[in-house]
């Protein structure tokens, strides 16, 4: 983007539905001297709740454009996110041992496909250390035991403050983040977990699929909350397997499903593209 480009600003809104919402979004946008560049919405119609992604140029940069935005939807009877224009989001990846999904995120946004900068590494182990110090990404061990992880998650909310960051990502990080840490961090956590959920929650889903000899397997990236994976589902995928395909072979086949149910969960976030209402979201194209 040059100089004299103005970034686009990105809403999501949602509110109780009524005439003419998409017409008076547009024309506010159009009044102002704005080009809308792509929109999109849903009727949730068992609810009658009104859904909208808008992204537009404003006529020039203007500081309050986020503010008169905001200002108008709320008028609307909506509830509005207005996204920074050209934002670069602050993100922490959470590690154990498991590295694929790790080293895929962090290769995706070496390669540019994630608009947001990654200032930190966080692990329970040290393992991925090496691996994260070869990518210039700072690395935090910080053990957790149940006896120490009201500690441990002090530490890590200390962290998170310091280096203000925007959004956790759950690469495998295979421990359970306590409600008193999501409340204190305050910003969305993706994790993605090694099953189509809410099949075989919890620990070794591929053992548990493999013993009731389901045909399909799957991956879940799903914003987390304090209940253990049954949080806001972003996103799913899944794979074919049949009574020939023993235990690794549905652990191999469901490390793929995860680098790329997390990959794009990832991505849809960044873009803002998802919008949480209740236990489920509204994924825009």
């Amino acid at each position: 983007m040059s100089a004299t480009e103005v970034a686009p600003h990105i809403c999501l809104l949602h509110g109780p539905d009524q005439p003419g919402l998409v017409a008076k979004v547009s024309n506010w946008i159009f009044e102002r001297g704005g080009n809308i560049l792509h929109a999109d919405q849903h009727r949730d119609v068992e609810q009658g709740i009104f859904f909208q992604r808008v992204e537009w140029i404003p006529a020039s940069e203007s500081a309050d454009e986020q503010t008169a935005f905001k200002r108008f939807a709320t008028e609307l009877g909506m509830n509005p996110e207005v996204s920074a224009p050209g934002a670069r989001p602050k993100v922490a990846i959470f590690v154990s041992k498991a590295d694929h999904c790790f080293h895929d995120i962090v290769l995706r946004w070496k390669a540019g496909e994630f608009a947001c900068d990654i200032v930190a590494v966080v692990s329970n182990h040290r393992v991925m250390e090496e691996a994260a110090r070869n990518y210039g990404l700072p690395f935090h061990h910080i053990p957790v035991s149940a006896a120490t992880k009201v500690e441990a998650e002090t530490a890590q909310l200390k962290l998170l403050a310091e280096l203000d960051v925007d959004l956790v990502i759950m690469a495998r990080y295979m421990q359970v983040l306590s409600d008193r840490f999501l409340d204190g961090f305050g910003k969305p956590v993706i994790n993605i977990h090694h099953s189509f959920l809410p099949a075989f929650a919890g620990g070794r889903p591929y053992h548990q699929a493999h013993t009731r000899g389901v045909k399909l397997i799957g991956a879940t990236a799903h914003y987390a909350t304090a209940v253990l994976d049954d949080g806001p589902i972003i996103q799913q995928d899944v794979a074919r397997v049949t009574h020939r395909h023993e235990v690794n072979d549905l652990i191999r086949k469901g490390r793929d499903l995860e680098k790329l149910v997390l990959a794009q969960a990832v991505r849809w976030h960044l873009e803002h593209r998802v919008l949480v209402y209740g236990n489920k979201t509204v994924v825009f194209d």
